[in-house]
């Protein structure tokens, strides 16, 4: 937990940051896992972690769980799930950038060709350099403790 942190990131880390949270949700988006034990094949992570993490995505709403007329369950990504598609495809190209090359490419499925992600301007659509990336006040915030009741 971020406690005094009153941050978008850090409420979303709360969530998909824990060890192991992204690479299940790699695994989901990109390899359309849905059943425990290809998770559990793919990561090599205790059973234990793994049913948190899970449990923790479904308490979420990343995942929907969905009792299989065999055993067990499917985990099936939410709308809100496969908006995380994006964080996944940037960590990774920051990754295959800085800290060496991974063993995938991003592709676009019709083409083939290599996806790239840009930050674009909301009301111009002009794309928008990392230097010109800055923060500000939002108007009318309520902090998060407010909204909680706190």
């Amino acid at each position: 937990m971020y406690e005094g942190e009153d941050c978008a990131a850090a409420r979303a880390l709360e969530v998909v940051g824990e060890r192991w949270s992204l690479l299940i949700l790699r695994d989901a988006l990109f390899r359309h896992f849905t059943r425990y034990s290809q998770f559990q094949s793919s990561l090599a992570i205790a059973p234990n972690i793994l049913a948190k993490r899970l449990n923790t995505l479904v308490e979420a709403g990343i995942f929907r769980a969905s009792a299989l007329e065999s055993r067990g369950q499917e985990y099936l990504l939410t709308d809100m799930g496969q908006s995380l598609k994006p964080v996944i495809v940037s960590l990774t190209r920051w990754g295959d950038q800085w800290i060496g090359p991974g063993p995938v490419d991003i592709v676009h499925r019709q083409c083939g060709a290599e996806v790239e992600y840009e930050i674009r301007c909301s009301t111009c659509g002009g794309d928008v350099d990392l230097a010109d990336v800055q923060t500000r006040p939002r108007r009318r915030y309520m902090p998060t403790e407010y909204l909680r009741g706190n």
